[in-house]
């Protein structure tokens, strides 16, 4: 059960814009004060929120195909919310990023930049694309997440003098997707609308 409710969960603000994540404890407590209510992220009335009673009726209509996905308490069932919606909050997320260890991790979504394979946090290391050696500097734009292994074969050398390659090309986020979380639990599919919208889905009002 602790697995389940220490889940991240996305938080919109009332104009809909991704602003941080919390766990599932604390987006079933502002869905119980009324301080939020949960977006449906399946099914045809995808997108729809829905207070606590509709959450609950909701609940209870998927528990035939849902059961991995259910909190059980004495008196009710609920699904697991994926997103929630904030009533009141409207501010706009924060544009700057704080440069750590762990938000370089989730970046890269904890996936070394040489190798591409995935791997937990002890596992893993920085690396100085450019090595501090030779100039480089500590910034989001030249360090990327390494494992051990990768990030000792490449030493103090550029990527193209030892044969290996980046991933991707390391930038400063925009928005951390696990803000506020301890967890390397990868963002639910349901995140990204939010997250990379559509521009072919997303309609400009001037």
């Amino acid at each position: 059960m602790d697995a389940i409710l220490n889940r991240p969960v996305l938080v919109l603000n009332r104009l809909w814009q991704p602003v941080q994540t919390c766990s599932v404890r604390r987006a079933l407590k502002l869905l119980c004060l009324g301080h939020a209510e949960v977006v449906q992220t399946e099914g045809d009335a995808k997108y729809q929120t829905h207070n606590l009673t509709s959450w609950v009726q909701h609940s209870v209509n998927e528990m035939a195909h849902l059961a991995d996905e259910l909190i059980h308490s004495v008196k009710v069932v609920l699904v697991v919310p994926k997103i929630i919606v904030l009533a009141a909050y409207d501010r706009m997320p924060r544009n700057e990023v704080k440069f750590t260890r762990h938000n370089v991790f989730l970046r890269d979504q904890f996936t070394c930049q040489y190798c591409r394979k995935k791997f937990s946090e002890k596992e893993l290391n920085l690396d100085h694309v450019y090595p501090r050696d030779k100039g480089g500097k500590t910034t989001w734009e030249n360090i990327v997440t390494s494992c051990i292994r990768c990030n000792t074969r490449k030493a103090n050398k550029l990527p193209h003098e030892v044969n290996m390659k980046l991933l991707r090309d390391p930038k400063r986020p925009r928005w951390r997707p696990l803000f506020g979380s301890k967890t390397d639990t990868k963002p639910h599919h349901s995140w990204e609308q939010f997250i990379r919208p559509d521009k072919e889905l997303v309609q400009m009002v001037n």
